[in-house]
């Protein structure tokens, strides 16, 4: 679910706590004088506390030439600081310079007019030479070594479409080394390991995507769909952008981006916020203020033309249809919601009894919103599993029943009740932790503006009628409105089938 980010805390909490008015006067939240927002929820149950900080950039503000540099960087930040993950910094930061100076041999490498390879590969070797020797001043993962033995879990980082994620949690006794390490690597970010976890990018895509129909046809599904807005990019990035941007580019990327007025921090667990906010203060102030970048410029224009994307291979046979929608700030996205649930919250929803229970003609069947984001405008997507003997055309022609009907019937009040209740109960089976709950607080501040629309959404939920739903349902789910792509596996690929042509 898209916006089970949105909700998953507030059915989690104590009843006490349930309403807005009780949850704001545990939390408290700050601005520092360079931009960067800072969110603390006071939760004294155990002695740790939990950290989420997101950053406003994702793979939807990268452009042609350095797609998937928004994920690199979210690598290069467990790489350390000019303090941590060196033996010699001043020694090191000369090595890395050669390392970026005879990386201009890629101008000889792509050329196409005067291309020599003997120079390119002379060129290259030195390229390589100059890798080793700043190599020598890396101690590997040391930043995370900190954490750990500092008691720290669940070190992790994310990168999608509309933000990158960093997480993990401590003992609340913690909190001053963590915000020491934390700003640092923001502070002082070292691009060292950079081609070498380049190559680990590379063999990512490979694996995730090349090597996988499923990953294949994601992303022809999200080129077919977007046209123009950089949705359509793969966040991994393309395989010759993961070959050819550098650790300068990434510098600049870091720059641009990475400044604190784009950034919200939250932390959730047995802190007060009378002393953490001092600290936070204290090493998070020093990041220098810096303009925000200017906003995405590119809309996806209206569809008015229905696209399709077939993979012919033998593979588990996946069906993906999208349809264009407004983004998380759209008044209509609370309807959408609804109709999520109500096609794909459980064995009693509609696409399950459809088509698995009572057709039989797939494996699994959903809808979900906001693919592959929820900034802009983007997708309410339908994914099925085709079972054998069955075709795609006929997923096709199930889905539409299955639109058609809140197109043209009105959802009975016990069904509509029905799927608020079941969504809240499910949502208070998910999630109950500190971590949980930090990313939430950032997430939401990030993406609406405002941590407390965690609380006004559930409430806009609650309003939507069945004349609500009617309507978005017959503006979004359009033929022309819609991208279907899937994977055929009833026969060989077109390529395979012509050697065996006519004689």
């Amino acid at each position: 679910m898209k916006k089970i980010f949105c909700l998953l805390f507030i059915v989690a909490l104590p009843l006490c706590a349930q309403d807005l008015a009780s949850f704001e006067k545990h939390v408290s939240v700050h601005k520092l004088a360079n931009g960067l927002t800072v969110i603390i929820d006071e939760r004294p149950e155990a002695p740790v506390f939990s950290y989420a900080m997101v950053v406003n950039v994702g793979s939807a503000n990268e452009v042609s030439g350095i797609t998937g540099l928004a994920h690199m960087f979210e690598h290069m930040a467990f790489k350390g600081s000019t303090e941590v993950g060196t033996t010699n910094y001043q020694a090191e930061q000369a090595a890395l310079q050669k390392v970026e100076s005879a990386y201009n041999y890629l101008v000889e490498r792509e050329k196409t007019v005067g291309h020599d390879d003997q120079r390119v590969a002379q060129l290259e070797k030195a390229w390589k030479d100059a890798i080793d020797q700043a190599q020598k001043y890396v101690v590997p993962n040391e930043f995370s070594k900190i954490v750990d033995q500092a008691g720290g879990v669940g070190m992790n980082a994310f990168t999608r479409s509309d933000e990158t994620v960093f997480f993990y949690s401590l003992p609340s006794n913690r909190l001053e080394l963590w915000a020491y390490l934390e700003s640092e690597r923001f502070l002082h970010p070292v691009f060292r390991e950079f081609y070498k976890e380049r190559d680990v990018v590379f063999e990512e895509r490979r694996m995730r995507t090349e090597s996988s129909p499923i990953g294949r046809l994601v992303e022809e599904f999200l080129a077919a769909a977007f046209e123009a807005h950089p949705y359509g990019y793969p966040t991994i990035g393309w395989p010759s952008d993961l070959k050819s941007f550098s650790a300068t580019d990434a510098a600049a990327f870091f720059k641009k981006y990475y400044v604190p007025a784009n950034m919200v921090i939250a932390i959730v667990g047995d802190v007060k916020a009378s002393q953490a906010m001092p600290i936070v203060e204290k090493y998070f102030g020093r990041l220098p203020k810096r303009p925000l970048p200017e906003p995405l410029r590119t809309v996806e224009p209206p569809q008015h033309a229905e696209r399709d994307v077939v993979i012919h291979e033998k593979s588990q046979p996946v069906y993906l249809e999208g349809y264009h929608r407004g983004s998380i700030n759209d008044p209509d996205d609370p309807v959408y919601d609804v109709i999520e649930m109500l096609l794909s919250t459980g064995r009693t929803s509609r696409l399950y009894r459809s088509l698995v229970r009572d057709k039989k003609i797939a494996a699994a069947a959903q809808g979900f919103n906001g693919f592959p984001g929820v900034k802009y405008p983007s997708l309410f997507t339908f994914f099925a599993i085709t079972t054998p003997g069955h075709t795609p055309q006929e997923i096709t022609a199930a889905i539409a029943d299955e639109t058609n009907k809140l197109k043209t019937e009105d959802v009975s009040p016990e069904e509509l009740q029905s799927v608020k209740t079941r969504a809240k109960a499910q949502l208070l089976r998910e999630l109950d932790s500190n971590s949980g709950l930090a990313l939430q607080l950032a997430l939401a501040q990030t993406e609406m503006g405002d941590w407390r629309d965690l609380f006004r959404q559930i409430d806009r939920i609650d309003k939507v009628t069945a004349a609500d739903v009617r309507r978005v349902a017959n503006k979004t789910f359009r033929i022309d409105n819609r991208t279907i792509a899937y994977i055929d596996n009833s026969s060989a690929p077109p390529a395979a089938a012509a050697k065996g042509g006519a004689k």
